[in-house]
């Protein structure tokens, strides 16, 4: 739980998607239980976890290269191509050039806002 608390405070997810009552109850379950042995302490930790997991798998990069950068890459593609890039077509299936775009999509460059 310790490991999973540390990823998300480091991700951010921890703040985003806990309330301060769901924090406070991991941060003492850590702190004062070895073994949970209430049936529901059990379950409320479980539901937390399993939250902190679903927001962590969400917001790790191989999903948004999956859902913005390769996104983002066949749209430039394509304007590349009408203004006569032959060799565009290849970057809308090049991971590499998408994983640049998601990692400025994720910076916010001025560069992709409208």
């Amino acid at each position: 739980m310790i490991a999973l608390k540390t990823k998300a405070i480091r991700s951010g997810a921890w703040f985003k998607t806990l309330k301060r009552i769901d924090r406070a109850l991991i941060d003492l379950t850590i702190k004062v239980v070895e073994l949970i042995k209430s049936e529901t302490l059990a379950k409320s930790i479980l539901s937390l976890t399993r939250k902190l997991k679903d927001t962590l798998k969400n917001n790790s990069f191989s999903v948004r290269l999956r859902e913005i950068g390769l996104h983002l890459a066949k749209k430039i593609s394509n304007i590349a191509q009408k203004l006569g890039n032959l060799n565009a077509a290849a970057w809308e299936f090049d991971f590499s050039f998408a994983a640049f775009l998601t990692a400025i999509h994720i910076n916010n460059l001025k560069i992709f806002k409208g």
